[in-house]
Parts: C-alpha cells; sequence; structure tokens
C-alpha cells in the first residue's frame, strides 16, 4: 500500500465537498477509499442505456456520502457488486 500511496494525497470521502471548494484538485494527484452503503437498483436513461447509482461513505461521517453515477462498460462489470463493499 504504502508503494501505491507514493507521491499521492489521500483524501477522505466525507472531506471531499470541502477540498473541491478550497484545492484544485486536478493539478494533484489523489486517491479516495469508499463503502457502498446504498444501491439504486439500476435505471433507464433517455436514452436508453442502462445505469446504476450508488452511495458511498468512508464511514467517518454517515452523513457525508457521496453519489457514484456507474454508465457505459463500468455499469455493466460492476453493476452487480454488493453493498458493504469497499
Amino acid at each position: 500500500m504504502d508503494r501505491k500511496m507514493a507521491n499521492r494525497k489521500l483524501i477522505r470521502l466525507s472531506q471531499l465537498k470541502n477540498k473541491l471548494a478550497t484545492e484544485n484538485l486536478a493539478e494533484i494527484d489523489w486517491v479516495t477509499f469508499g463503502v457502498i452503503v446504498k444501491k439504486v437498483t439500476p435505471q433507464s436513461a433517455n436514452n436508453g442505456r442502462t445505469f446504476s447509482i450508488w452511495r458511498l461513505n468512508d464511514l467517518r461521517d454517515l452523513n457525508e456520502c457521496v453519489s457514484l453515477f456507474l454508465f457505459g462498460e463500468v455499469h455493466k462489470e460492476h453493476w452487480k457488486t454488493d453493498q458493504g463493499t469497499v
């Protein structure tokens, strides 16, 4: 893990909103980790393509979640991922 994180900044999911407002994250090599705390049943977009929505949390602040929308190949590959997965 130390090798993978070398020269990268860890930003907790619960801090992401604040960091986006105060830092230019496009200029930083950063990572975050999250747990799938809720999955919405796959839905169809106006163009007929199916997508998923996951709510992610870092388990530090259960009131701060991030919604992740999965489209295309990512949706096809990961839509069956279990709630509770990191």
